[in-house]
């Protein structure tokens, strides 16, 4: 596709319609404003929000801005599987338009009013994009790798809004300059802090015993369980041995083939939990679980990832409290630098609760 010359054909001729089944918190509303004021005045947005503050709604309404003035828009994300839930997401949301997703083996439609793809997929797009909003920046493939980075930038003809939860010093400092700007958002949208792990030290076999005490005591409450594994092998060995003592259960990583078809059983209820590598770090909601992260010392998980991983607990409205837990055999930086920001975010919200409450009081 050669974007320099090619615009994107108009599926939907009529009005553009945003359905949302909820209210944006007065927070969410502000910064979702601001994105559209942003964009309207050529200015790249990079949305700062904690794990579970609802990122994805906040550039709704930028994408009805464009909709409505026939502009081409993509929602890149690095990973296929995040694609495919996401492209659900905004199916319902934009019900009267056409949503495509693009990612590796499901390329046959490549245009429509909103392209969901993952970024290795921009290569078909040069210069096509008005807008293109780029979620979980800091994940894998798409951190650090300049490659790709370079096809997301090729993409643009317009501007920009990236999105994290943990955004690097580099993508910090880009946003610093002009014509950029940092939003942040630091509560969850149900204004509930976020879950603070529980670090639990075993050595060698007492390791498995605390991970099958844990997932039997999860199964008698009746809450489902990720549990995260740094490698393949490890995934594997681990629910190997686990599956002996704790039944309903099975594991899923990069190279099960049919890792999607697993994921829907596991959120239609046909297990209790999953052993499961990064595939599940993000894009992933599901209510009443917990997080149980072995080996969380190991050298593969920095900060950035142990944070994005306990975000996967406590995300539903109805149900936003829930465990963590590092199961290591050390506790180190990374874990205490992940620990030391999850609190100091849960002191920001402790700290606008408290303001709202002044504010009630004196008006009294």
């Amino acid at each position: 596709m050669n974007g320099k010359s090619a615009r994107p054909q108009r599926h939907n001729n009529g009005a553009v319609v945003l359905k949302l089944d909820y209210s944006l918190s007065e927070e969410q509303e502000q910064i979702s404003n601001k994105i559209v004021d942003n964009y309207k005045n050529h200015v790249d947005t990079l949305i700062n929000a904690v794990c579970g503050a609802g990122k994805t709604e906040l550039v709704y309404k930028v994408i009805a801005n464009c909709l409505s003035e026939h502009k081409a828009v993509a929602f890149a994300v690095p990973r296929r599987d995040v694609v495919i839930e996401l492209c659900h997401r905004i199916r319902d949301a934009f019900p009267s338009n056409y949503i495509v997703s693009v990612y590796g083996g499901h390329t046959e439609r490549l245009e429509g009013d909103v392209v969901v793809l993952t970024t290795h997929q921009l290569y078909r797009y040069e210069n096509y994009f008005d807008l293109i909003i780029l979620d979980e920046i800091d994940a894998f493939p798409f951190k650090d790798n300049r490659l790709l980075n370079e096809m997301f930038f090729r993409a643009i003809k317009g501007n920009i809004v990236m999105m994290s939860a943990t955004p690097s010093k580099d993508i910090l400092e880009y946003f610093s300059k002009e014509n950029r700007e940092i939003l942040e958002l630091n509560t969850r949208f149900h204004r509930h802090p976020l879950p603070v792990p529980n670090v639990v030290v075993r050595v060698g076999i007492l390791k498995y015993f605390f991970l099958i005490s844990a997932l039997n005591k999860y199964k008698k409450e009746g809450k489902k369980v990720f549990v995260f594994a740094p490698t393949i092998t490890i995934c594997e060995k681990v629910f190997n041995y686990i599956k002996i003592f704790v039944k309903n259960g099975n594991f899923v990583h990069s190279k099960c083939v049919n890792r999607s078809e697993i994921i829907n059983n596991f959120k239609n209820g046909k297990y209790d939990y999953l052993v499961t590598t990064a595939v599940l770090e993000r894009g992933v909601t599901i209510k009443n679980l917990q997080v149980i992260i072995f080996d969380a010392d190991n050298s593969i998980y920095d900060s950035a990832a142990l944070i994005q991983i306990s975000g996967r607990v406590g995300r539903k409205y109805d149900a936003p409290e829930g465990e963590v837990v590092f199961l290591v055999n050390k506790t180190t930086n990374s874990i205490e630098k992940a620990i030391s920001t999850i609190k100091s975010k849960n002191t920001h919200l402790q700290n606008m609760l408290l303001m709202a409450k002044l504010i009630i009081y004196m008006a009294i």
